[in-house]
């Protein structure tokens, strides 16, 4: 942490405890989208503890920043935030999974506190984020739009529908985040489909578009001050490449960890890395 800028220290160690939050959720089934939750952490503890506004007490506030999770096998990574923040108590974490919990292993609004959208349809989250987005312009609220997907959900064509209708209808409240971990399901997500280059895509869609370390806290902070002050009339994108398994050595070195079993003494070797890379 020490070649990081003032207050982005306490960011990292946010960023640290999400980490923490999402092994020890991974813990309880063993197995998971542990590498994702790892590789995101940092752009979600900048989004809720540095760029967004919300009220932990009340997660339903109609003057709340809305964060929609598109991707929503990436739940166990929202949850970890969504306990950092105080949205959801600690002590449900022990419940990630599991029957009658409100963690589902993928994310459903219905369940969960601060979840705004149920995802797991893998491609249509930029679609409800430009309606969302396009409603609050209509109701002249000051509230922004935020949407994490994955790089996977390129291939859809419905999400470069809503890429043109985010840019026809100038949505400068929606802050979109893709992650580049250049891994889905199938294989690597630039052989599934390629879709670079991506900047360029993006802006000649009208998006107003950064591409930044999603792993380096100065740039995830840069990225999210830039989107919030441009004066651009667009809606922007963040297009953050992450290292899957980020803090984790023995998992950022898997060769395939889009959805990983974790042997019972590693959750510890884990927990010990992350705590490393805390002091360092």
């Amino acid at each position: 942490m020490s070649n990081l800028k003032g207050h982005n220290r306490d960011l990292a160690e946010r960023a640290y405890r999400v980490r923490r939050n999402a092994v020890l959720m991974g813990e309880v089934q063993g197995q998971g989208y542990i590498a994702q939750a790892l590789d995101i952490a940092d752009v979600l503890t900048v989004a809720y503890f540095h760029a967004m506004n919300y009220r932990p007490e009340d997660p339903e506030w109609e003057g709340r920043d809305r964060f929609l999770l598109s991707n929503g096998h990436y739940a166990i990574a929202l949850y970890a935030a969504l306990i950092e923040a105080g949205i959801i108590p600690a002590d449900e974490l022990e419940s990630y999974g599991s029957d009658d919990s409100r963690l589902p292993m993928s994310g459903m609004a219905s369940y969960t506190p601060g979840m705004e959208m149920s995802g797991g349809s893998l491609g249509v989250g930029m679609s409800i984020a430009v309606g969302m987005a396009l409603g609050l312009k209509r109701k002249h609220s000051s509230s922004r739009v935020y949407i994490l997907f994955s790089d996977g959900e390129l291939d859809e064509g419905a999400v470069w529908e809503a890429f043109m209708s985010a840019a026809h209808y100038k949505l400068d409240n929606l802050i979109a985040i893709v992650d580049v971990n250049n891994q889905q399901a199938d294989g690597p997500s630039t052989q599934v489909m390629a879709f670079e280059p991506l900047v360029q895509k993006l802006e000649a869609f009208g998006w107003f578009v950064q591409r930044i370390d999603g792993n380096d806290l100065d740039a995830v902070v840069g990225a999210f001050d830039a989107a919030k002050d441009s004066h651009e009339a667009k809606p922007r994108i963040i297009i953050a490449d992450t290292l899957m398994g980020k803090g984790v050595p023995f998992l950022e070195a898997r060769e395939k960890n889009h959805f990983i079993r974790v042997d019972p003494h590693e959750w510890q070797l884990a927990l010990a890395a992350l705590e490393e890379g805390r002091q360092s």
